[in-house]
């Protein structure tokens, strides 16, 4: 049994703070925290891990489309970043929209469900393996969308978008503060090794 950190419970924020250092500044509300003020990070760093997040999507009208529509991102060890944005209905699934790979690889099907429910994912991840300074295995991940698997077990060639630059450390959670009003709850993960 792998031992479960918890980091974030409804109440407490100590688990994270803001890149630049900062204690996390993302208001409490209703048992969640809401995006504001800058990306935060957990201040541990992790190799191997499973992790579970619950988010909240606002409700946009339908006249806010793509990038808008609630977007933040859950990057693991700061280096890949699995999608949020509401893609609820939206078929077929692009590779920026609801758990992507961003910009990497779309999710195998639409687990979404609507604006203002909570979801989950549930992220299986493997850290590249170094020897020596060269990278001998790619990362992998597995991510179930509300209770579907909907990467399973993906080699990843690099880090996404704004990820940084691989390497033999390990690294931490962010949550991604994209301008829309997010929530976040019931943070928790098992480190592997």
């Amino acid at each position: 049994m792998h031992e479960r950190i918890t980091l974030f419970d409804g109440q407490n924020r100590g688990a994270w703070q803001h890149t630049d250092g900062r204690t996390a500044q993302w208001p409490l509300v209703d048992g969640a925290m809401e995006v504001c003020c800058g990306d935060i990070r957990t201040e541990q760093s992790f190799e191997d891990f499973r992790l579970h997040v619950e988010f909240w999507l606002p409700e946009y009208p339908p006249d806010v489309t793509g990038q808008d529509r609630a977007n933040s991102g859950v990057y693991l060890q700061e280096r890949y970043e699995v999608q949020v944005l509401d893609s609820y209905g939206k078929v077929p699934l692009n590779d920026d929209d609801a758990a992507a790979i961003y910009k990497f690889k779309a999710a195998d099907v639409n687990a979404a469900t609507a604006p203002e429910t909570w979801q989950t994912y549930d992220i299986t991840f493997r850290a590249a393996r170094f020897d020596d300074g060269n990278k001998v295995e790619d990362a992998r991940v597995t991510v179930v969308w509300n209770g579907v698997t909907v990467h399973d077990d993906v080699a990843l060639a690099g880090p996404t978008g704004n990820g940084r630059p691989e390497g033999p450390t390990a690294g931490p959670i962010l949550l991604q503060d994209h301008g829309n009003e997010v929530r976040y709850r019931n943070v928790w993960i098992e480190p592997q090794r």
